[in-house]
């Protein structure tokens, strides 16, 4: 026999307490008068007894009118869980914007330095004369030829 066709899932449990309950009701009907009084009296002593069944209730009140919100038996950390993640949020964001500014410090300090460790002055930068001959390039070989023709006394 298997042990798991014994028990029986909550609704067979009440369908058969309730056609024990029907059963009863009406054998009681036919008993003497002395064995209902004992009857009733078993049943009140049982219903004193029995223990009261513990019901959770999960109450949240608005306590003052400083608007916080607190319940009978919540831990601490369920009073403040919703802080941590707004907390490392702006922690995460702070990161960010520190690493940021980092990065361009760092990229404006490559560029000083490229620029004093050049060999072209940094005065040179700001003349248009110079600005041209970067857009321009070099002086063409037929410039350069020239230039040469001319400053050789043949």
């Amino acid at each position: 026999m298997n042990r798991n066709e014994d028990i029986l899932n909550p609704t067979e449990a009440d369908q058969f307490g309730l056609a024990a309950a029907t059963l009863l009701r009406q054998g009681s009907q036919s008993l003497p008068a002395g064995i209902k009084d004992r009857l009733y009296a078993a049943r009140l002593k049982a219903i004193s007894v029995k223990k009261p069944e513990k019901i959770r209730i999960q109450q949240h009140v608005l306590t003052s009118s400083t608007g916080s919100w607190s319940s009978g038996s919540r831990s601490f950390w369920d009073n403040v869980g919703w802080i941590a993640p707004l907390i490392v949020l702006v922690f995460g964001l702070i990161g960010i914007a520190q690493w940021q500014q980092d990065s361009r410090i760092n990229d404006i300090a490559e560029l000083d330095v490229a620029l004093l460790t050049d060999d072209v002055p940094p005065d040179a930068y700001a003349d248009s004369g110079f600005m041209g001959f970067l857009k321009n390039g070099p002086l063409a070989e037929s410039d350069q030829d020239s230039l040469d023709s001319a400053k050789s006394p043949s």
